[in-house]
């Protein structure tokens, strides 16, 4: 009886042993994603903008400081069309680079120009070529569309003019962050919409918006190809 006693009180001792080191051990960390801070959800007035999936980021395709080696001085936006990077200088050689998504082949925008409206949550009206060329997408937003969470300028918009004059080339949000970094535009330039409430709060009415050409862009990006999931890469790389 007493040796039944004593093999109960070892195993009742054990487990008492276990069940301290398991109330005292430390669970292992989740690992954050470097990107949370920049692409989590944002509550913006009304909206809730969801994060942006981690698939489509990347030490590449993220928001990021660099050092800035073209000639253009502070306050000015730089969109490379062909390297798909867009570039807000600031002072003493740096800037904020954004990953974007540009227009098609025969869409891109070619010419300078300066920003002359901006909004916030903006509506949006296809162009009257769009309506031509392609009226099953477009026809049912002849109207309009206001402002949300479905539209597709996203969050903010910066609109661009030459003189008085609209170009109705914007540089905006997207509802559809798969497309950042890849050729699907009707030839406005997009970013997710974290990056594109960034860059709306930097930029000031009058901005002068340079467009890069090809070959300003290999001077300064050096030679890029498209990849096969439709974004660019240094050519040695590919």
């Amino acid at each position: 009886m007493i040796s039944r006693f004593s093999t109960s009180l070892r195993a009742f001792a054990g487990l008492v042993i276990l069940l301290g080191l398991a109330a005292c051990s430390t669970p292992e960390p989740v690992a954050r994603s470097p990107f949370a801070d920049l692409y989590g959800p944002v509550q913006d007035g009304e909206f809730l903008i969801e994060a942006v999936d981690e698939k489509y980021l990347d030490a590449d395709n993220a928001r990021t400081h660099v050092f800035y080696n073209g000639a253009e001085g502070p306050g000015t936006v730089v969109v490379d069309i062909h390297a798909r990077k867009l570039y807000f200088v600031e002072e003493g050689g740096r800037a904020i680079r954004y990953a974007i998504a540009v227009g098609r082949e025969g869409l891109a925008m070619r010419n300078d120009a300066r920003v002359g409206v901006k909004r916030e949550w903006p509506s949006w009206t296809p162009t009257a070529n769009m309506l031509r060329t392609q009226p099953e997408m477009y026809g049912d937003y002849a109207k309009g569309l206001p402002g949300g969470l479905s539209n597709p300028l996203g969050a903010r918009a910066l609109y661009l003019y030459r003189g008085k004059t609209d170009t109705y080339f914007r540089i905006h949000g997207t509802i559809d962050n798969a497309s950042i970094g890849r050729a699907t535009s009707a030839g406005c330039i997009r970013l997710f919409n974290q990056d594109a409430i960034d860059l709306f709060n930097r930029v000031e009415i009058g901005a002068y918006v340079k467009i890069r050409s090809l070959e300003e862009s290999i001077a300064l990006e050096g030679p890029m190809v498209e990849n096969a999931n439709g974004r660019m890469e240094p050519a040695s790389q590919i």
